[in-house]
């Protein structure tokens, strides 16, 4: 008999970005408000993980859907991981987080629609 593993296999950026462009999940960037206001995945939602480790619900419009996410180097999202399928989620995160992201040329946005920086 196989066992599954609750927790997903991990995406690397240009996996994660392509599966949320394709509304197939949904980015959730956990990083802290600073570092999400210095920039961030444009159509990621945000909620801190010191938020989701108190036990604050998923934003509305992921709940119900796969979820997929960020952070900074992907410490703090494989946290996230393991919350969010302990909740019954299904959720994977993002290897080597928004650095990797920024690295790989993706998008990032900062204040006021700005290119963005990974703080």
């Amino acid at each position: 008999m196989f066992f599954r593993s609750r927790v997903s296999r991990r995406l690397v950026p240009v996996q994660a970005h392509r599966r949320t462009a394709l509304g197939e999940a949904v980015l959730l960037d956990v990083r802290e408000t600073a570092e999400w206001e210095a920039g961030h995945a444009p159509d990621a939602l945000h909620l801190p993980l010191s938020r989701l480790v108190a036990g604050e619900a998923l934003p509305p419009i992921a709940q119900g859907r796969p979820v997929v996410a960020v952070c900074r180097s992907g410490r703090r999202s494989r946290q996230a991981v393991e919350i969010l399928t302990g909740r019954g989620v299904k959720a994977t995160d993002v290897t080597g987080g928004m650095v990797a992201w920024a690295r790989d040329g993706l998008p990032v946005a900062g204040p006021d629609g700005d290119d963005g920086v990974i703080a």
